[in-house]
């Protein structure tokens, strides 16, 4: 079991010092629980594994894991900047976390020139993507009369060794800058009178389970680095390694710490400085899964039983909907009887979600102790990429969050009404003849 989940005496599954089945009762469900002590915990384990080695780290959270308000106020008093990818995401943390914009990296594929304008008038460190994009933000900043702080997305050509939908560093993807390309765009930018480099940016995917990737990308970006300081006389302030770092999902799963990754990285960094005679540049990581991922649960009941000739279906309240990632990449979320605990494995079941579609199974083969209608069934490690992709489909309203801490749990998102499905549509008039 995880360190923050627990069993209590009465074998209920708790977290955050909360009984799990207690807040299925009085909050019904579906519902995410988030154990805010867990959130810090991973957070300061990640800065301190990189700040102990190298004297300038900072953290950008990769908002894309999870924007719940109260997990990015949690990570602001913790000092963490971000990694925004939209207008919406710059939206909440300029207007409603309160970043300064020095503390935002914009990165995103295929920006709008609506997001690059309101990137440049928030002053955030726009990171560029595309060739094409980079002439776009000249023209705008030409038009406003504005300087952008800039820095340039390059595709390392690296296998991160995940899931292909995860991988976002191969040759073949859509994302970032080839290193044939890169002191093209460099020289473009410093040729511009409305650009200010700042830095260079990789991200090789998700979910990376070995240092292996990470070695070879990182040695790779810093001897790019080492090119613009030769080539152009450019110093780079910042170098941004992305994130991706992943978590065991299964007990027995491939795993590495911060602590490996810091420790087979800022070697080849220290050693790739000295190669290139280049400043001491900034260390930015963007870690989003790490730290949320494990921190929260996904309580939902049974409400059906199904017994076919060829196998036991669990049905519960909760489907793809709010918990898509099993059916969008076959991802594996570990279930429990949330009030039996103690009692033994005697079943293999299929868990089934309420989406009608025949893809809506949330956990295959799973092994669970005799399971009836009213058991609550806890999904866990679902704090990134799950309520962050939670839909309305079906019409089927949102699930409701609460934040626990020390034995104590505070609503941080309401359960959505079947009104809120509605909210923003409009009939015309002459249908409603």
């Amino acid at each position: 079991m995880r360190p923050h989940i627990k069993v209590n005496d009465m074998g209920h599954l708790t977290i955050g010092g909360v009984d799990a089945v207690k807040l299925a009762d009085e909050l019904d469900t579906p519902l995410y629980v988030v154990d805010e002590n867990r959130i810090r915990e991973r957070y300061r384990e990640f800065y301190s594994a990189f700040s102990s080695l190298y004297p300038k780290v900072e953290i950008k959270y990769a908002y894309k894991a999870n924007t719940s308000l109260a997990v990015l106020h949690i990570l602001r008093q913790e000092g963490a900047g971000a990694d925004i990818l939209s207008e919406g995401e710059l939206y909440i943390a300029r207007k409603k976390i309160g970043l300064e914009a020095e503390n935002i990296i914009f990165t995103g594929n295929n920006k709008t020139d609506r997001e690059l304008e309101l990137a440049l008038e928030e002053d955030v460190i726009i990171n560029i993507d595309a060739v094409h994009e980079l002439e776009r933000l000249i023209g705008i900043c030409e038009e406003k009369g504005k300087e952008a702080k800039i820095s340039f997305r390059v595709n390392p050509s690296v296998s991160p060794m995940t899931h292909p939908h995860l991988a976002t560093g191969l040759r073949k993807s859509k994302f970032g800058i080839h290193e044939e390309d890169v002191i093209k765009v460099y020289r473009r930018a410093k040729d511009s009178d409305y650009l200010r480099i700042l830095g260079i940016h990789m991200h090789i995917g998700s979910q990376i389970t070995s240092t292996q990737p990470y070695e070879e990308a990182t040695s790779k970006l810093f001897d790019i680095v080492g090119k613009l300081k030769r080539v152009l006389e450019i110093d780079l302030e910042f170098v941004d390694l992305g994130g991706g770092l992943g978590i065991r999902y299964e007990r027995d799963s491939p795993y590495i710490t911060p602590t490996d990754l810091a420790n087979a990285l800022i070697p080849i960094i220290k050693r790739k400085i000295k190669e290139h005679s280049i400043e001491e540049p900034t260390l930015y990581l963007e870690p989003g899964r790490y730290i949320v991922g494990d921190s929260s649960i996904l309580l939902c009941r049974v409400s059906t039983v199904k017994q076919t000739p060829y196998k036991k279906f669990i049905g519960v309240d909760a489907g793809f909907h709010i918990l898509l990632r099993p059916v969008l990449y076959g991802a594996y979320h570990e279930a429990v009887i949330a009030n039996k605990m103690n009692q033994e494995p005697v079943e293999r079941v299929d868990i089934a979600g309420n989406v009608c579609e025949s893809g809506d199974i949330l956990g295959r083969d799973r092994r669970l102790p005799n399971v009836e209608a009213g058991d609550v069934v806890a999904f866990l490690d679902v704090g990134a990429y799950c309520i962050i992709m939670a839909s309305q489909y079906n019409s089927r309203p949102r699930p409701a969050e609460v934040l626990v801490r020390d034995g104590k749990y505070e609503l941080i998102r309401e359960r959505e009404s079947v009104e809120d499905l509605l909210v923003k549509q409009r009939v015309p008039r002459r249908l409603l003849e």
